[in-house]
C-alpha cells in the first residue's frame, strides 16, 4: 500500500503539467468558438422591399407549423394592406451589440432608401436574452403606433417567454396582434399576466428540515471519522 501511494505521488508530478495543458487548450478552443456563434448583420441574407420572405428563424426556436402559420398570416397581410412585416430570431449578438442596434442596422441594410422603408416592420428577437426590438416605417405608424410597437416587443412577446420560453406562442401572438392592428381593427392589447400565487407554501416543514439536516451531519461526521485517520496513517507511513 505504501509503495502504491508513493507511485501515486510521483505520477501526480507528471500529470499536473499535462492536465494544465489540456485545460488551457479547452479554454482556448471555447474562446475561439464563441465569436463564431454570434450573429452579426453581415451574416444575414440579402433582402429588399417586395421580397416575400417573412420569417428568418436563425435562433431555431420555431416549430415548422408555427413558422408556416406566421408566414401565411404575414403574407396575407401584405397582399391585403401592402404592409411588410418580418420576424428575425437570432441566438447570440456580436460583442457590444444590442437588439436595438442590430435591428436598426439590419433595417437600413435591407431598406436603404426612405421610400422602401415606408411600409416596413422589422421585429428582432435575441433568444439568449429574450430581448426584442421593433423598427417601423413612417407609413405604418398611423396604425401601428410606437406605443403599440413597444407593447408588442415588451409585453406580447415577453409574457409567454417569461412563463417558460414559449417562443412559438410568443411570436404567433405577436404576429396576430400586429396583423390585427395593421388591418385597421382595434388593438387587442397585451396578454394579461396571471399571478400563480400558491396559498400554501411549498417549503419543507421545520421538523422535516431539521431531520434532513441532522441526517446529513451524522453521515458527514461518520465519513470524516473513518477517512481522516486512514489518510493520516498512510501519509505518515509514506514519508517514514
Amino acid at each position: 500500500m505504501t509503495r502504491l501511494l508513493k507511485q501515486l505521488f510521483n505520477w501526480r508530478k507528471y500529470l499536473q503539467p499535462v492536465a494544465a495543458a489540456i485545460a488551457i487548450a479547452l479554454i482556448a478552443s471555447q474562446v475561439a468558438v464563441l465569436p463564431a456563434l454570434a450573429t452579426g448583420v453581415y451574416e444575414m441574407p440579402l433582402l429588399s422591399a417586395g421580397d416575400r420572405i417573412w420569417v428568418f428563424d436563425k435562433g431555431d426556436v420555431l416549430s415548422r407549423s408555427s413558422e408556416s402559420n406566421i408566414t401565411s398570416q404575414l403574407d396575407n397581410l401584405e397582399k391585403q394592406t401592402g404592409k411588410e412585416v418580418r420576424f428575425v430570431t437570432i441566438h447570440r449578438l456580436d460583442y457590444g451589440e444590442t437588439t436595438a442596434t442590430f435591428t436598426n442596422q439590419l433595417f437600413e441594410q435591407w431598406f436603404p432608401k426612405k421610400e422602401d422603408q415606408t411600409n416596413q416592420i422589422l421585429l428582432v428577437l435575441d433568444t439568449v436574452t429574450n430581448s426584442a426590438t421593433i423598427r417601423t416605417g413612417e407609413g405604418v405608424k398611423s396604425l401601428l403606433t410606437d406605443e403599440i410597437a413597444q407593447s408588442v416587443a415588451g409585453e406580447t412577446l415577453q409574457v409567454p417567454l417569461r412563463a417558460a420560453n414559449k417562443y412559438n406562442e410568443a411570436l404567433t401572438e405577436a404576429s396576430s396582434r400586429i396583423a390585427t392592428v395593421l388591418s385597421g381593427e382595434p388593438d387587442p392589447g397585451a396578454p394579461e399576466v396571471v399571478d400563480n400565487i400558491q396559498v400554501e407554501g411549498t417549503f419543507k416543514k421545520a421538523e422535516e428540515t431539521d431531520q434532513g439536516n441532522a441526517t446529513v451531519v451524522v453521515v458527514v461526521l461518520l465519513v470524516l471519522a473513518t477517512v481522516i485517520p486512514m489518510v493520516t496513517y498512510f501519509w505518515y507511513q509514506g514519508f517514514s
